[in-house]
């Protein structure tokens, strides 16, 4: 059922417990990063209890994520890419947010129906970008390469694109179909931030409930990967992978229990940077 303030159902709702974390380290004195637009945006579009002990886990996960997937897009940044590509954008604000060199160009990709929604949410609170941003609306399911060139992206030059907290809620073969598009429109400098899983986290008896609720909500984890850097290699991506205890003790924060070895055995939530 779509909610009353029109954002759709199914995973595009996961964008909202994203915001609210987002907002949540937002108000810390301590805080990685500030999103002002995350509290607003998650108001709009209807908050989600936190309910549960795998929903306060992922909050933590969600903020690391978002530090991790922020300095890599700034690192491209700062290396001379000044295009931007985000697949299956959500409710992210880092056109908004972010300190952006002069002339980049930012593209957020995703569902007509979500892009509808967070662009009157975005007008209504007089947001204004920090770069050039073009937003296109299409499924990544489908043809949304022609789309992106229609809006005006540039093939031939390097990209950094982010495929965040979407590619375990796709097949196999629509995962690859997107990294085979993405290697397709990459030219030689662009860089790739991505997020997956293996098939161990997906079937920890701790995310049980959590799997039962995705999939009750028409948002089922559908994929995994055990190498992220086997898995990228064909496409013509040299890979990175970055461990969340890592990040936790990097940043001083407590590792988290949905990413802890200690508690997750060999389960992983692979954060991964890659060059072309």
């Amino acid at each position: 059922m779509t909610p009353p303030t029109g954002l759709p159902s199914g995973v595009s709702r996961t964008a909202v417990l994203i915001a609210q974390a987002r907002q949540a380290e937002s108000d810390r004195p301590d805080r990685l990063f500030h999103d002002p637009l995350a509290g607003p945006l998650a108001d709009a579009a209807g908050r989600i209890p936190q309910v549960s002990e795998a929903g306060r886990r992922a909050a933590d996960h969600f903020v690391l994520r978002t530090r991790f997937f922020d300095d890599r897009l700034l690192e491209a940044a700062q290396a001379g890419l000044r295009q931007v590509v985000l697949l299956a954008a959500g409710l992210d604000t880092r056109a908004f947010r972010l300190g952006w060199p002069a002339g980049t160009r930012l593209f957020e990709v995703d569902l007509p129906e979500l892009v509808a929604f967070k662009e009157k949410a975005l007008a209504d609170l007089g947001a204004q970008p920090a770069c050039g941003r073009t937003v296109v609306a299409a499924d990544l399911r489908e043809d949304w390469p022609a789309a992106l060139r229609e809006a005006g992206f540039d093939p031939a030059a390097p990209t950094a694109w982010l495929v965040e907290g979407v590619l375990m809620y796709l097949t196999p073969e629509d995962g690859e179909r997107i990294l085979d598009r993405v290697r397709e429109l990459s030219a030689p400098g662009s860089r790739l931030a991505a997020e997956h899983v293996n098939r161990a986290y997906i079937d920890l008896p701790q995310m049980a409930p959590a799997m039962g609720r995705l999939a009750a909500t028409r948002a089922a984890w559908l994929s995994s990967v055990e190498d992220p850097q086997e898995w990228l290699s064909p496409y013509g991506w040299r890979a990175q992978v970055t461990h969340q205890a890592d990040l936790a003790r990097r940043f001083g924060r407590p590792v988290p229990a949905m990413a802890d070895p200690e508690i997750v055995g060999s389960a992983r939530i692979w954060l991964v940077h890659a060059v072309r």
